[in-house]
């Protein structure tokens, strides 16, 4: 290897379940919050309700478990870094059967440009695979989140209905067919 390239940092995931320790559920916790703060400071987030996020936040990991779904807790050099969470949706008129939606992907900014988004992003698409999701959707906000939104189209989400009630100005509703 040339000297002037660099080697990534190991990622590690931990999975939160019930028994994760409560550090660990708070490191989560305080990257859901970091999210919202993130959100609720963009110029179109009147629609957000960090209220909501909040309650989510303390639901952890237990929300996403009671929807068919989990989180993720990604951690750079033994440092947390990265958050995200699924979960099984309905079927309906526009959402696939047996599909999940991903949501809250987060990477603090020290950690930004390493692939770690890509890297969370992937693990939720493999752990679908797995389990047999025939779709996973999300949505985002291009003018807000535009690297996020490139991401999603690189790993070959594509535009598709809205499958939810979010009516933020702006928003993209994505899904990738598995």
């Amino acid at each position: 290897m040339a000297e002037h390239e660099s080697v990534p940092p190991a990622i590690q995931y931990e999975e939160l379940t019930s028994d994760s320790s409560p550090d660990t559920v708070a490191l989560a916790r305080n990257l859901l919050l970091e999210y919202g703060h993130f959100v609720v400071a963009q110029v179109n987030a009147a629609q957000f309700c960090f209220g909501s996020l909040e309650k989510e936040a303390a639901m952890l990991p237990s929300l996403y478990h009671e929807q068919g779904g989990g989180c993720l807790l990604a951690y750079l050099e033994q440092q947390p870094a990265g958050f995200v969470a699924w979960r099984a949706l309905q079927t309906t008129a526009t959402v696939k059967s047996d599909a999940w939606e991903m949501k809250r992907l987060w990477v603090r900014t020290s950690a930004r440009g390493l692939g770690l988004g890509r890297a969370l992003s992937e693990a939720i698409l493999e752990r679908a695979i797995a389990a047999r999701r025939r779709a996973v959707y999300l949505d985002t906000v291009p003018g807000c989140m535009a690297a996020a939104h490139r991401l999603y189209l690189n790993l070959g989400f594509t535009p598709c209905s809205p499958y939810n009630d979010n009516r933020i100005d702006g928003i993209a509703h994505l899904v990738k067919i598995l």
